[in-house]
């Protein structure tokens, strides 16, 4: 068994995961956090959130802006990639949003991951002035997004005349670091995660264009996910294989059952501090405890080794008490990560 990758999320506010923390201190928080990542060796990556209101409610609690950030971690960081799972297409013109990540892979020196999808949070989308499109739009904006992306990436201009965005000759000068320079072969540009478990529509545009994608987590969905998109590449010509498949996963880690109590009341404490409901926090701890990556370590290491045999290879883990206690990512660090190196 080869070794599984490993992605972590830095906290950003979004998960309600900076309350109580002065927000003069948020960066070095989240600076500490990226650094602790990039000095070690078990995590590939750092990612992101892009959401501008907290979950599961909106709140006055801070939610700090995904490509600001990446451009600050491509700065201040040397190893790890950097990515976000995953950006909403509308939210920024996808000529725009191709050059911005342009940019901050010259920053990082090759550093970049593009997770993109059609967005999902309505009270995000309505608050900002972007109204709420249909489905079938937001997903025909990511098509045309993803196409405008790769030809800006790959050729250095993007052209399309399509029915969400016209683009005549957008210029992307210089093109991202990334990418083979053989002569006579194009760039391929930024690897492109595709994330969404759509069936239709976006497990479609994955087969496409997806150099990663990012699904459900349990053994059963991904299992259906899975096939769903062998289906889609069938249809497209596409080898199923040259597609990563990832997921990610809120990890609860503990060496006893008290500790797991404790850390999985601390994550419904956050919640509680902010302001949300009894009832609401008792349903994030019921929820929070009854996900896959949630146990001891031995515990964790069986069902990650598990979906790698399914073929999740690439795993994001998320830690809700990241910002206040490394102790979890330690423990994950010793005694998990080891086991999953094959």
């Amino acid at each position: 068994m080869s070794a599984m990758r490993l992605g972590i999320f830095v906290p950003q506010g979004w998960r309600m995961d900076l309350v109580g923390i002065d927000p003069a201190q948020h960066w070095e928080v989240m600076l500490g956090l990226a650094k602790h990542a990039d000095d070690g060796d078990v995590f590939e990556s750092i990612w992101v959130y892009d959401h501008f209101h907290t979950v599961p409610e909106p709140s006055r609690e801070a939610t700090h802006e995904a490509w600001t950030l990446m451009a600050a971690y491509a700065a201040a960081t040397s190893r790890v990639r950097l990515g976000q799972m995953c950006t909403c297409m509308s939210y920024r013109e996808p000529t725009y949003l191709a050059k911005v990540a342009a940019t901050v892979d010259a920053i990082s020196g090759g550093r970049t991951e593009m997770g993109i999808g059609g967005g999902w949070y309505e009270h995000e989308w309505r608050a900002y002035g972007y109204g709420f499109p249909s489905a079938g739009d937001r997903l025909g904006r990511l098509r045309e997004g993803v196409e405008i992306f790769r030809q800006m990436w790959t050729q250095g201009t993007a052209t399309l005349d399509g029915k969400h965005y016209q683009v005549d000759g957008a210029l992307c000068a210089p093109r991202p670091l990334q990418g083979t320079s053989a002569p006579g072969s194009e760039r391929n540009g930024i690897p492109m995660w595709v994330a969404g478990g759509g069936e239709k529509v976006t497990l479609r545009i994955a087969a496409e264009y997806a150099d990663y994608t990012n699904f459900d987590g349990t053994a059963a969905g991904f299992d259906h996910k899975s096939e769903v998109l062998r289906g889609h590449c069938r249809a497209v010509g596409r080898d199923f294989d040259s597609i990563v498949r990832s997921a990610n996963y809120n990890v609860v880690i503990a060496e006893t059952e008290k500790e797991l109590d404790e850390r999985l009341a601390f994550a419904g404490e956050l919640f509680r501090k902010a302001g949300l409901s009894e009832s609401r926090v008792d349903a994030h701890i019921a929820d929070l405890r009854s996900q896959p990556a949630v146990g001891t370590p031995e515990q964790i290491v069986s069902v990650l080794q598990d979906m790698e045999r399914r073929g999740m290879t690439y795993a994001i883990t998320y830690f809700p008490e990241a910002a206040y206690d490394r102790s979890g990512i330690e423990l994950f660090e010793r005694e998990v990560a080891p086991a999953l190196r094959g």
